[in-house]
Formats: C-alpha cells, structure tokens, sequence
C-alpha cells in the first residue's frame, strides 16, 4: 500500500488565514532538564491542513465531535486543474463538468490546481483558484462526503459572505483546506482519510490528510 502524505508541516511561522493567530509552539519539557520531551501548542483550529465542519459557517450546524467518524475517510478522486492560468482562476461547472460520473462514483474529490506550490510566499493568499458559486451549488447536489483544495480557502479571495462555504457545509459536506503534494498521486482512485482532533464543539480541526493506494497503481 502506498500513502502519500498531503499534509503541510505545523510550525509557528507557517501561513495562516488573514486575521487568524499563528501557531505558538513551545517545548516545556526537555530531555536535558527533565528526562523527557514534551510540547505546548496553541494553535487555532483551522491552522495548516485542516477540515471545516457545518458549525464552522452553519449557526447550528454539526460540529467534528458529534460526526460519525466514517465521515472523514472514504474513497476519493484527484481532479486535476492545473491548467488554470493567472487569467482564468475560478473553477467552474465547465472545469468539473467532465468528471460528473467520478464525482458520482466517490466520497471525496480533491482539486489539484498546483497552488499548493506557493505555500510560504505572500501570492499563496490571493488570485488563487477557487470555486464559484454556481460550481460549489453544483458539487452540493452530488453525495460527497467533503472536498479538498490545494489552496488556503474553497472561495475566491476578497469574496464577501463565504458562499462556496455555506453551500457545501449546509449540506455537511466537508471542506479540507491547504492541501499540499496532490501531484504526488498517481492512482485513478484512492482512498483517502482526513482525520481531525476530537475536541468538544469542534468547528475545524487540523487533519493529517493522506491518500492511499496499491503499490502497483
């Protein structure tokens, strides 16, 4: 079985969403001075690789700890957009419209557009791909499980109101955001697990997102 990691590393000077506290990551034990090692994070819940809930958007809506934990794994397909140029960045109906029975056919679909590769630069916050509306009302017809981008959010940046957001979570459908290494994988299908930390009223969570196939796919 091979397991490919999609997952970015945690660090405290990592990228965050604008107006979101970057990660404070602290060793309070040491082996030197107590014989073992031991780590503080304060990290908010929708730092790095992570997972948006319905409650994340939705007043109301399901939180990760009240969601059955199937949920966050299941089969999966890589929708590859990286033909997307700096004058053509939304995802449309049009871009998907050819991986409708795929989309049919799984839980997951993650979209590769490559943005993942500007992760630590400033251009990672902005004019990234993103799904319009009507596109994100056309995936919530469709019995997914969630959907993963590459980039820092499922709408397209300076978007008032998060639309693609509340259209999927009102239908529980996850969003796995900041997805990384999707280039990586080179099975038609996998499966795909993005496991988040069962805290109390969790609205997101960071996830260690992987996708696994056979050797000989």
């Amino acid at each position: 079985m091979k397991v490919i990691d999609l997952s970015h590393i945690m660090t405290e000077g990592m990228p965050v969403y604008p107006g979101t506290k970057k990660p404070d990551i602290k060793a309070i034990n040491t082996h030197e001075k107590n014989g073992f090692c031991e780590h503080q994070l304060i990290i908010s819940s929708h730092t790095g690789t992570h997972i948006d809930a319905p409650a994340h958007m939705i007043k109301g809506g399901a939180t990760l700890d009240k969601m059955d934990v199937g949920i966050f794994c299941g089969s999966g397909i890589v929708i590859d957009l990286t033909d997307k140029d700096a004058s053509d960045r939304d995802i449309t109906i049009d871009s998907l419209a050819a991986y409708e029975e795929n989309i049919c056919a799984n839980d997951f679909i993650l979209l590769n557009t490559g943005w993942y590769k500007h992760w630590g630069t400033q251009k990672y916050f902005s004019n990234y791909p993103a799904l319009t509306t009507e596109a994100a009302r056309w995936l919530a017809d469709f019995d997914l499980k969630g959907i993963g981008v590459d980039v820092i959010s499922i709408d397209p940046s300076g978007t008032k109101g998060f639309p693609a957001h509340k259209i999927l979570l009102e239908k529980n459908i996850l969003i796995i955001e900041n997805l990384t290494d999707l280039h990586r994988i080179t099975a038609s299908e996998i499966f795909f697990s993005c496991l988040p930390i069962k805290f109390l009223d969790a609205d997101g969570s960071p996830v260690r997102a992987v996708a696994m196939y056979p050797c000989d796919t």
